[in-house]
């Protein structure tokens, strides 16, 4: 088992050229015969205006782009576990399909 743990963002694009958010995350990244799973929380606690515009966005789509350091970035459909501060992230269906 491969794994990965530290620093990456979430984004939440309207469209190709207009970001309406991102969030810093701190993610567990595991993966195990091709397969991969991803646990993040948010890194720190963000202020509540922070997380309002962070919980507006999950309610109107839960899909963000995943980017580690410099990275191009994979969407992501992220589901919020337990009180909303752990947060899975599973490869989006577009994703999976290009792999």
């Amino acid at each position: 088992m491969d794994a990965h743990e530290g620093p990456a963002r979430l984004e939440w694009w309207g469209n190709s050229s207009t970001s309406l958010g991102g969030f810093d995350v701190r993610v567990t990244v595991r993966a195990v015969d091709g397969d991969w799973t991803c646990d993040a929380i948010l890194d720190g606690p963000p202020p509540e205006e922070h997380r309002e515009v962070f919980d507006a966005l999950m309610g109107a789509d839960p899909v963000f782009t995943l980017r580690f350091d410099g990275d191009a970035g994979i969407l992501v459909d992220v589901a919020s576990v337990g009180n909303g501060d752990r947060l899975v992230l599973t490869a989006h269906e577009q994703a999976a399909r290009a792999r």
